[in-house]
């Protein structure tokens, strides 16, 4: 039986977080206190998240602006942190294996 993971994320337009908002930045600074704690990477940048698509996501999705941008992680605190600091986002959690998806990376780089 394959263990269940819980992921968190936040989902904004690609417009707003890569040229309103600093995260570049946010993440270049993550990733730094990551290597000096010697702690593995546990988040990542999805350009159109395939999770999206999922039947229990409908929701979600329609409040989600066409050209989105996700940053998932199996780190709740993270997430939150990123929810306080970058406004107009929407975040999340969800369960994987999920029905319909392959994995909780995928995403369309369209």
């Amino acid at each position: 039986m394959v263990k269940e993971t819980k992921y968190y994320y936040v989902i904004g337009s690609k417009q707003f977080l890569l040229t309103e908002e600093p995260l570049e930045e946010v993440l270049r600074e993550r990733l730094q206190h990551y290597y000096r704690t010697n702690k593995g990477i546990d988040f990542w940048l999805l350009p159109s998240p395939e999770f999206l698509n999922c039947d229990d996501m409908a929701e979600i999705k329609k409040n989600c602006p066409k050209s989105c941008l996700a940053i998932v992680s199996t780190n709740k605190v993270f997430i939150t942190w990123l929810k306080l600091r970058l406004n107009n986002v929407i975040s999340g959690e969800m369960k994987f294996p999920k029905p319909g998806l392959v994995s909780p990376l995928a995403y369309n780089n369209a």
